[in-house]
């Protein structure tokens, strides 16, 4: 009889055996570095998964949690000097945790079962919920149950997860950005612009923004209204199969040859995107189509400093630094259409400070650093201010805040220091999960600060000059 099918035992051995276990990684690890625990490390955890690839160690309760503990920010893989794929093992490895068993239990069970294996896999479902989500704050529930004391009555937890609720948009992609935006001036390019699930329904406005500067930028954007997850969550979280099914209709409805690039403004869902044709190895069907689709499919800040970034028009002198009255910006952000506090940048005749934080996935996954600084610095108004660890985790790391909330929390009020130091009024960053958890860390501080994707603020410079 065959061996059954083993995630780390039939991966390729080169992968597993690569890494040399010379700790360079460890003052990398933010696990690590809180607890100073070999098996907390990159290198210990190799360690346990080399053990079952070799056979000597077979899948435990404990090297499930120790999988799952890992928060996947991937600065390992920016120190190694080997060139380790972390990325590929960390994602084996939970697969192998799932494969297992050793986790399961019905309470587990059912949440993974509904998140993870059903309402993710049809984001119609996701809009229902969010719809649900967006009648519990409109109409005053969630006011009601935030104030009337009803969350001291239930577990701790719950109202935690509860003050974390997101603010759902008043309308989706689908209702704000038509299915063929052409292009402002010259068509240079045809792209498809991917809307994501969980960015769709708490900033659809960031991909309304990221359509307009694509649009402003020769770009002719093809936005079908019923998109699909890009199935980050799904391998994130052992659930291979599901993740190769999710990647299959995405190929399917956006053909990799019908476009310049495929472009995505989600720093986490961007790293898995561009490794379809791993996910798909062996697939007769795809994977050569896979391969195709890795090479178009770019990061919106990748995109724009590669094909060049059209400098948005404006006044400003920036030698001013007299600050106009509330009543005057109110006005201005009337006139221009957008609602913020603090206000958006240029709204006073002086440099907005802005400081960038960066996504794990963005700067570790896709060595994406540059580019988003570059986008940025061309933003008339914007003095851009260095933030102290800028590429160390914020503690969000897909749904790390909600399954590891200790750990997230450390790592949160870290980042938190560092935000204030630079007395920044505006924290820009590419990824949906670090723009909430830095919004949860604000409000939670009482810190009058604005977040922002790098790309609405260039949106907002562009209509500025209108």
């Amino acid at each position: 009889m065959a061996a059954p099918f083993s995630h780390l035992k039939d991966l390729d051995y080169s992968v597993v055996q690569q890494c040399m276990h010379c700790g360079l990684c460890l003052p990398t690890c933010p696990t690590y570095d809180a607890t100073k625990l070999e098996r907390n490390s990159q290198r210990g955890r190799i360690s346990l998964m080399r053990a079952i690839a070799d056979g000597r160690l077979t899948p435990t309760e404990a090297f499930a949690e120790e999988m799952y503990f890992c928060l996947g920010c991937l600065a390992c893989m920016t120190a190694c000097p080997a060139g380790v794929n972390y990325a590929e093992l960390f994602e084996h490895a939970r697969a192998e945790a799932e494969a297992s068993g050793v986790l399961n239990n019905p309470k587990r069970n059912a949440i993974r079962g509904f998140s993870v294996g059903w309402l993710f896999m049809d984001l119609n479902r996701l809009k229902v919920l969010g719809f649900a989500m967006r009648l519990y704050q409109q109409l005053g529930l969630q006011w009601l149950v935030r104030n009337s004391g009803v969350m001291k009555l239930l577990p701790k937890r719950l109202g935690e997860l509860e003050a974390m609720t997101p603010d759902i948009q008043p309308a989706l992609s689908s209702d704000l950005i038509e299915p063929v935006t052409p292009a402002r001036g010259e068509r240079r390019f045809r792209v498809a612009m991917l809307t994501g699930c969980a960015q769709d329904l708490i900033f659809s406005d960031v991909n309304v923004d990221t359509v307009e500067v694509l649009a402003r930028n020769g770009c002719e954007v093809i936005t079908p209204p019923e998109q699909h997850c890009c199935g980050s969550l799904h391998a994130h979280n052992g659930e291979w199969e599901l993740a190769q099914r999710l990647a299959r209709r995405n190929i399917d409805q956006f053909p990799p040859d019908q476009f310049d690039a495929i472009i995505t403004n989600a720093g986490g869902c961007g790293s898995h995107l561009k490794h379809y044709a791993k996910l798909l190895k062996g697939d007769l069907v795809y994977e050569k189509r896979a391969h195709e689709w890795d090479k178009k499919v770019k990061d919106i800040h990748e995109w724009l400093a590669q094909t060049g970034i059209t400098p948005p028009k404006t006044s400003f002198s920036g030698s001013s630094r007299r600050e106009e009255a509330p009543s005057e910006c109110e006005s201005r952000n009337a006139e221009c259409g957008v609602k913020s506090e603090p206000p958006h940048v240029g709204c006073y005749p002086r440099e907005t400070v802005v400081t960038y934080h960066e996504s794990c996935h963005l700067c570790h996954g896709q060595k994406i650093t540059a580019q988003p600084r570059a986008l940025l610095r061309a933003i008339p108004g914007v003095k851009l201010v260095e933030l102290p660890e800028s590429n160390w985790c914020c503690g969000s790391a897909g749904i790390y805040n909600l399954t590891q909330p200790e750990m997230a929390n450390q790592l949160l009020e870290r980042k938190m220091k560092h935000i204030r130091s630079t007395k920044a009024e505006v924290i820009a960053t590419g990824n949906p999960g670090c723009l909430l958890q830095i919004v949860n860390g604000a409000k939670a501080e009482g810190l009058n600060l604005r977040t922002a994707h790098p790309v609405t603020l260039l949106a907002e410079a562009y209509r500025r000059a209108n």
